[in-house]
């Protein structure tokens, strides 16, 4: 199997805790040869755990370094110039999120990723979520009937106070949270059309000037109704996925699920009455059937040696080894992607109040 020569840029909660955290864990798939930070604390460590080298700057390390992939977890302001300068000098890139902030962005770095033949792939590995994998399968089953609607519910209560409540930064909960629950909204919404999005946004427990609160709804003929909530003034948490189908329903958290559905060919055969309805005794009635509903659920399995977000991680990067070492399709990919950023922009759109229009 080939090994991946792979150079970090940032040593940082996503640089190290995420990225070299699981890349060390793939020996037969990638290397990590040298890592770029600012901070020299953070360089020594580097080369002491890897063993790589490291530099001051990514322009250094790309510079002095033969590298099959560059790993982009700067801070997310310079996710889209880094990934731009990258691209056009001629390295394979994997971006964090948020990719960019606009879909003219993702654009100038499709057009740059053609133009050098290299893959821009994006760290969504939310993706792979062990309960989001089966909640497609189910879905995909039939067994809850036509989806009417989804809830996808991402709250809690919390104060902020970092470098990522600030616009500038391209902080906020849309772009900080936003994009894993925004991407499997669309997974299920379909990616073939754009939705139509009304989105209200505000400043709730958040010291800098971006959104705490976002709630989005999404609607499209014949797509079910996406209704997606990511709030930090939430004291009491609801479930984080609710489907309501034609035929049943399913609700649930990323450790488990539970689902309900009855057949319909088991069903009572019923026909629309236009005069009213009366019971066995003659008196005024209300609708009333028996169904018999069938029940099912699922609870997550770790995989040994691995937890979830370690799990979701690994999935990614050997989608991605497979697709640079086999020329696979990326199954997430940069045009998916900016679908994601047009509806995060019509948000910001809607939001005035929150993000002035310049």
């Amino acid at each position: 199997m080939s090994v991946l020569k792979v150079g970090i840029i940032g040593q940082g909660r996503s640089g190290r805790n995420i990225h070299g955290h699981l890349l060390v864990r793939l020996p037969d798939m990638y290397k990590i040869t040298a890592v770029a930070d600012g901070l020299e604390d953070r360089r020594i460590r580097a080369e002491q755990e890897y063993g790589c080298k490291a530099y001051a700057t990514y322009e250094e390390m790309v510079a002095n370094e033969d590298l099959d992939l560059v790993v982009n977890a700067s801070p997310s302001d310079l996710h889209f110039p880094i990934s731009l300068d990258l691209l056009q000098k001629g390295f394979n890139v994997l971006c964090e999120k948020p990719l960019a902030k606009s879909p003219a962005e993702v654009d100038q770095l499709i057009a740059a990723s053609e133009k050098s033949g290299k893959i821009l792939a994006v760290f969504q590995q939310s993706r792979y979520m062990p309960a989001f994998v089966q909640i497609r399968n189910i879905i995909e089953s039939g067994v809850l009937g036509r989806i009417v609607q989804v809830d996808f519910t991402n709250n809690g209560f919390a104060r902020r106070w970092d470098w990522q409540t600030l616009q500038a930064n391209n902080g906020g909960n849309l772009l900080n949270t936003g994009p894993h629950p925004v991407d499997q909204a669309l997974q299920l919404f379909g990616t073939d059309i754009m939705p139509d999005i009304t989105c209200i946004m505000d400043r709730a427990n958040t010291f800098g000037d971006a959104e705490d609160y976002v709630k989005i709804i999404m609607r499209g003929p014949g797509r079910p109704t996406i209704d997606l909530e990511i709030s930090s003034c939430s004291a009491f948490p609801r479930a984080m996925f609710t489907i309501q189908g034609t035929n049943g329903g399913l609700t649930g958290n990323t450790e488990k699920l539970k689902w309900k559905y009855f057949k319909p060919e088991e069903a009572p055969k019923q026909e629309l009455t236009r005069t009213p309805l009366f019971n066995a005794n003659g008196e005024p009635a209300y609708c009333n059937e028996t169904l018999t509903w069938y029940e099912d659920s699922w609870e997550y399995t770790p995989v040994e040696g691995y937890n979830m977000f370690d799990q979701n991680t690994a999935s990614l990067y050997k989608m991605l080894h497979r697709s640079m070492t086999t020329g696979a399709p990326l199954e997430i990919t940069p045009q998916q992607v900016r679908q994601q950023m047009a509806v995060m922009e019509e948000c910001r759109r809607q939001n005035p109040h929150i993000y002035a229009q310049g």
